[in-house]
């Protein structure tokens, strides 16, 4: 992992339930439009985040927040949720092409959130759009190195003071 520096939140979580706790602060404080990419090797702790970001939006707590790795996007609806929240799986995908003819472009907009796993895969599609980068290392069993850049001074702030 590169230097953390300008819009950038570094942390070391000791338990997946602090991963799920940090996703949850970051679901909090997003407003929509966010596009945030997640990269770290198998069980680096990716879902768990993202299992925290989307009951930071209002998931229930017991709705099935997985991986969609056979379906390749997962939506995450509800009463409570206050944003539409897309969850891709870039793991099997062969190509960007492949990754374009999912739609991504139409899941982008000013009210949803879409967070990318695997999005090294398909890098090239994103650069233009200068998402939200999410990576997760481990440290140890349970511990994992999360860092975050791009992040909005908004974001950054709750993350600093949770």
């Amino acid at each position: 992992m590169g230097s953390c520096e300008d819009n950038c939140f570094e942390i070391v979580t000791n338990s997946p339930g602090e991963t799920v706790a940090l996703g949850a602060k970051i679901g909090e404080n997003l407003v929509g439009g966010e596009i945030i990419c997640l990269v770290g090797n198998l069980g680096s702790g990716k879902t768990h985040l993202i299992k925290g970001i989307a009951e930071g939006l209002g998931v229930d707590q017991d709705s099935e927040v997985n991986s969609p790795t056979f379906v390749l996007v997962n939506e995450y609806t509800g009463p409570e949720v206050r944003l539409d929240i897309y969850h891709i799986d870039a793991y099997r995908l062969d190509s960007v092409a492949e990754f374009e003819m999912l739609g991504f472009d139409d899941l982008c907009y000013e009210s949803s959130v879409v967070l990318i796993e695997w999005a090294d895969k398909v890098e090239s599609a994103l650069e233009s759009i200068y998402p939200i980068h999410i990576e997760l290392s481990h440290i140890s069993e349970n511990q994992r190195k999360i860092q975050l850049k791009n992040i909005t001074s908004k974001l950054l702030s709750a993350l600093k003071n949770r």
